[in-house]
């Protein structure tokens, strides 16, 4: 048998190496980014056409090549960053592999003029596909401009693979911010198809943080500050009031390089404890300053995955820090035991009959303590009402035990014409039951509604006709560049959805009209699940993304848990979920009810 390992042209082995390091437009501008961050530019421009597909051009004005490093660079494993083994475990440089430009190279087709401080002539060199095309001295001024042309052109699976503008620009966007926040020394500027997103002056951390997400965010932070011989810590935190249900602006830097890490993050979420409402997640900025020689930052291509030599300690600091910050500037709840022991109950609607419910009562003649806090609640918002204080009212509660407060209504039965009505009890603010002929069935209040919802929209789209109406106080929506720039791109698609939606100025909206199914207090929420299941789905087209886009309209407009009900409400959501093509299961595929038979009530009481 004859030999059959060989060598892999370079070509090949290049295409192989993009793969791993160049997997869409927006990783190519984080490689040229921080190209330029290296090149110790005081101003960079990052200028895209067709979300990166058509164009990614980058100029600086670094320090710039000379000839023969601007030949260099477009080799694998070429870098000026380090010489030896040793030094991977002290840089201080964005770069450090040596893939970046090679791999760029192998995809597209790349300009690259340079020049340095101390030549008067630059250079230009052409490259595609890995082969040099043209090279030769140029005019340019000091610095690197770089352009990347028809991304994946030799390539055709990958650029298939590529999802909607609005998504790759998404993509772009959240790299370019990751160096700008880091970097606020430099001079940063976005253009997109003729458009200026951003256009950052050097100035501090706060500055950079509003000019990047919106004014509105001034009020929101919270300085955090640390420093032990471990690890320095600086920053910003978000104050509770303004956590979101979507995770969005959450950042850590080390040494000024973007890291992911989900165990930093729980720290950061440990220190929030009791503060945040279930499934809120607090915005953060937080910078390490950390020896070198105490991580190690090798461990992936695209260089955003970090080890610490001593995670579990960075965990405590960070965790501390947070909750001093939090508390030294008054966001940690204080206990004011006069006010938590007042209760103050809200008199009743005016004609409205309260129905007072069958009491248990014991054999002696009283009312055991579950009846009698029962007894209590109804006569204190019934004939209580017109007590005076000086009544005893103290009375119904003595010999009593302390109860829980009890989180479920109960609707009963009535008897009209001699037919009893179905009894309807909501559990815990999150479940209906009700009773049928064969037993009982459980509702998710939430499911069901999504469901109804979901329908809804559907039905609605497929006649053009979404029920809405016009709000008497327009509704001023701000959001972050990002997301502003997928927003603009989808206006005409949400009126389709009954949202009706105009720019406003820079990143500002306002609202003119909501789906009836929307409520105005959470339109804020509706359009950020939009946007983010747009951000993950946008390669779908047609009825497809329609489909998606309703279900995130109906997960947000739908009752939320711990909504009390009332029967008529209850009842009508029953009515219309029964009516629904599939009523027993929610959009996601989850069931909205379960049936309990009275065979198997008999069987479980034996």
């Amino acid at each position: 048998m004859g030999d059959i390992i060989r060598l892999l042209p370079d070509s090949v082995a290049n295409q192989i190496a993009a793969g791993e390091v160049i997997q869409r437009p927006a990783s190519a501008v984080k490689e040229l980014l921080e190209n330029s961050v290296d090149a110790g530019a005081s101003k960079i421009q990052l200028i895209i056409e067709d979300a990166g597909k058509v164009l990614i051009q980058v100029i600086d004005n670094g320090k710039g090549m000379s000839e023969n490093d601007a030949r260099m660079c477009f080799e694998r494993h070429a870098t000026s960053k380090i010489e030896t083994a040793d030094q991977l475990f002290a840089i201080n440089t964005k770069g450090f592999r040596g893939e970046a430009m090679a791999s760029i190279a192998a995809v597209a087709q790349v300009e690259m003029k340079t020049r340095t401080e101390d030549n008067p002539i630059g250079v230009q060199i052409n490259i595609a596909g890995s082969k040099i095309q043209k090279q030769e001295a140029c005019q340019t001024p000091v610095g690197t401009s770089t352009s990347v042309k028809n991304l994946f052109f030799n390539v055709p699976a990958r650029r298939n693979f590529l999802k909607s503008n609005q998504v790759e620009m998404r993509h772009i966007m959240d790299e370019f911010i990751r160096v700008a926040l880091p970097h606020t020394n430099i001079e940063m500027s976005l253009h997109h198809d003729g458009d200026e997103i951003f256009h950052l002056k050097a100035g501090k951390l706060r500055q950079r943080i509003v000019e990047l997400f919106g004014k509105g965010f001034n009020e929101k932070l919270v300085p955090i500050s640390e420093e032990t011989s471990i690890a320095k810590i600086s920053g910003f935190v978000g104050k509770p009031d303004f956590a979101r249900k979507k995770r969005g602006e959450q950042f850590f830097f080390v040494n000024d390089r973007f890291i992911k890490s989900g165990y930093l993050n729980h720290a950061i979420a440990s220190a929030y404890d009791d503060l945040l409402q279930e499934k809120m997640h607090p915005a953060y900025f937080v910078f390490f300053e950390v020896n070198p020689s105490f991580i190690d930052i090798n461990i992936h291509p695209t260089k955003t995955e970090i080890k610490f030599e001593d995670e579990k300690s960075v965990y405590a600091i960070l965790r501390s820090a947070t909750r001093q910050s939090l508390g030294k500037y008054n966001i940690s709840p204080t206990l004011d035991f006069d006010q938590e022991m007042s209760i103050t109950f809200p008199p009743p609607p005016k004609n409205v009959t309260m129905f007072q419910p069958e009491l248990p009562v014991k054999q002696s003649g009283s009312v055991s303590a579950k009846g009698a806090h029962s007894a209590a609640m109804v006569n204190s918002r019934t004939e209580g009402w017109a007590a005076k204080p000086e009544d005893d009212w103290q009375k119904l509660y003595e010999g009593l035990q302390s109860q829980p407060q009890e989180t479920t209504t109960v609707q009963s039965s009535m008897s009209v014409g001699g037919t009893e009505k179905k009894r309807t009890v909501q559990l815990h603010g999150r479940y209906i039951l009700s009773t049928v002929k064969s037993g009982a069935i459980i509702i998710d209040q939430k499911r069901a509604h999504q469901r109804v919802i979901y329908e809804q929209i559907i039905r609605s789209l497929a006649m053009q006709q979404i029920p809405k109406q016009q709000q008497l106080f327009p509704i001023n929506l701000e959001l972050n560049s990002a997301d502003s720039k997928t927003l603009s791109g989808i206006l005409d698609e949400l009126k389709l959805f009954g949202i009706d939606i105009e720019p406003f100025g820079k990143n500002a909206f306002v609202i003119q009209g909501l789906a009836t199914f929307i409520d105005e207090n959470s339109v804020r929420d509706v359009i950020d699940e939009i946007l983010e299941e747009y951000n993950s789905s946008g390669n779908l087209k047609g009825s497809k993304r329609q489909e998606k886009l309703a279900q995130a309209m109906a997960r947000k407009a739908a009752i939320p848990y711990g909504k009390m009900l009332q029967e008529e409400e209850m009842t009508q959501l029953i009515d219309e979920l029964f009516a629904c093509d599939l009523p027993y299961t929610a959009p996601n595929g989850k069931p909205t009810l379960i049936t309990l038979g009275l065979d198997e009530l008999e069987k479980r009481f034996g």
